[in-house]
């Protein structure tokens, strides 16, 4: 059985897009093949690494990249996880579905260090619980709420 593609796309895929790579790579390894970009690349950002070695995934050798770089590629899900993303990026030929996950961006928050951590573990716990219902339905984003929004 050949994996599903998945690609997450974000603004500046610092954070979210991040997460949800990392994630699907780790947890659904066997099923499914994860990538990430933005509408623009902007690096990760330090708490995202921080926040996903909380929970035993390293990043730190991921890289911030564009969708530009995934042009011509086929997947079969094109899943944006903010709002500026989907309203900004359109759909890659080729792809055979497409859903939005609205996440706030964490790095939008200010405040302590401690504040922007938790923004941060917030945005990541959302998707981990996204990831973890869109795995068990094998990849499938018609789940019950909280899972992903279908757009076709």
């Amino acid at each position: 059985m050949s994996k599903q593609r998945v690609l997450f796309v974000c603004t500046h895929n610092s954070a979210r897009s991040q997460m949800a790579e990392a994630m699907l790579r780790t947890w659904g390894r066997d099923r499914f093949e994860a990538f990430s970009a933005g509408t623009e690349a902007s690096g990760i950002k330090p708490e995202t690494v921080q926040v996903m070695n909380e929970i035993g995934i390293d990043i730190s050798n991921q890289s911030s990249k564009t969708i530009d770089e995934f042009r011509g590629r086929s997947f079969e899900w094109f899943i944006t996880v903010c709002d500026d993303a989907q309203k900004n990026c359109p759909v890659l030929p080729g792809v055979a579905h497409a859903a939005h996950w609205s996440i706030e961006d964490p790095s939008k928050v200010t405040g302590t260090p401690e504040e922007r951590l938790a923004a941060f573990r917030d945005a990541r716990d959302v998707i981990r619980d996204r990831l973890k219902l869109f795995i068990n339905a094998g990849g499938h984003a018609e789940v019950p709420a909280p899972g992903p929004t279908v757009l076709r």
